[in-house]
């Protein structure tokens, strides 16, 4: 209905389940896929990584509840543009939308650093089948080494803004910052994107935060 109502958007097509998608988005070709968490079957984490390792892929706009939903850090990491809380004002979601159809991500600063705050956060006990801890497969010392073996290649410009999308700093932050202009900011960030073959800031911030650089 919100989306519906509006003149340059389209609503091409609707599934109820994660496993639905893959075919949905074969059959619509769609700009973006606003995807749901909770769903049958197949969630919506799972959905968003198999459609975004899909080849030409639409951008992905996750819909969460954020408190519920810890894993959604998985979704963003497969390549979602970002992601909405389910109580979002209709116009606030009609922008997010356009936002990312025109190849930008919709986390505001101020979203990214809650992120990443509760990402990174301390932890105070393992959980039922949460991943090996430090050191261990999949834990925090080797995704660090990978982090920082793939920012390795940097420029030193291109890791100054690098480190400053890792504090969340929006493009006029960083222009302010380091003394360039917002077009040269967003000419870098294209660039580490090209460089890092990464598909949004968010991306770039977390691998930041990965390499426990910020």
């Amino acid at each position: 209905m919100i989306l519906g109502g509006v003149p340059d958007l389209r609503v091409v097509g609707e599934v109820a389940d994660g496993a639905e998608v893959a075919a949905a988005v074969a059959a619509y070709a769609p700009d973006v896929v606003l995807m749901d968490i909770r769903m049958p079957r197949v969630d919506g984490l799972a959905a968003t990584e198999a459609l975004r390792a899909a080849p030409d892929p639409p951008e992905v706009l996750v819909l969460t509840t954020f408190d519920a939903d810890e894993h959604v850090l998985r979704a963003l990491r497969a390549g979602a543009s970002g992601f909405l809380l389910k109580d979002t004002p209709p116009a606030e979601i009609v922008h997010a939308v356009r936002r990312v159809a025109a190849g930008e991500a919709t986390l505001s600063p101020a979203v990214t650093r809650r992120l990443i705050a509760y990402a990174t956060g301390p932890t105070v006990g393992p959980r039922a089948g949460a991943p090996p801890g430090p050191g261990g497969p999949g834990g925090v010392a080797p995704r660090r080494d990978r982090a920082l073996r793939q920012l390795a290649g940097l420029s030193e410009r291109e890791r100054e803004v690098a480190l400053a999308l890792g504090r969340g700093c929006s493009n006029a932050e960083i222009s302010a910052e380091l003394f360039m202009s917002v077009a040269t900011v967003k000419a870098y960030v294209s660039r580490l994107l090209a460089k890092l073959e990464l598909n949004n800031r968010v991306q770039v911030a977390l691998l930041v935060h990965d390499a426990e650089l910020v």
